[in-house]
């Protein structure tokens, strides 16, 4: 019996035979699998990138030809009510009787108002235009990306 016993506890702690060309074989196609994986990842990363940097050089453009553009209108702006100014300033010199200074001035008021508000509405649809200008070109670069990584 006891040479039963000290066989089976030598089967017990006995190493199988073990073949290190086949775990080599795993190890390489792992690190094959990796690398591949990671060049994949590397090219997409870098595609998103490229197409971020020129989506931020097509917003920097966007976004100085918005400024000139309300620059332009608010000059045009300004020079309206310099000239309106300078009219009414004109119209005044000519008054012969307070009655006229006032429907002058009444007048004059009116027509500040209205012109502060076609201005007003004018700026509000240049400066909505220039932020979706601006902002389109991220916002299709954004939606491209995520569409991107959905997909993968």
């Amino acid at each position: 019996m006891a040479t039963k016993k000290t066989a089976s506890t030598a089967d017990i702690f006995e190493f199988p035979a073990f073949d290190m060309t086949k775990m080599a074989d795993g190890y390489r196609e792992m690190a094959d699998k990796s690398v591949n994986q990671t060049k994949e990842t590397y090219a997409k990363v870098k595609s998103a990138a490229e197409e971020a940097t020129k989506a931020i050089e097509a917003t920097l453009e966007s976004a100085q030809a918005g400024t000139v553009e309300l620059s332009l209108k608010a000059i045009d702006a300004t020079r309206g009510n310099v000239e309106h100014s300078l009219a009414h300033m004109e119209a005044l010199l000519g008054v012969k009787s307070v009655a006229q200074m006032i429907e002058l001035q009444t007048s004059f008021f009116r027509k500040q108002a209205e012109m502060m508000v076609d201005q007003a509405k004018m700026m509000q649809e240049a400066g909505r235009k220039v932020a979706e200008d601006v902002t389109k070109p991220a916002k299709t670069v954004a939606e491209k990306t995520m569409k991107d990584l959905k997909v993968a």
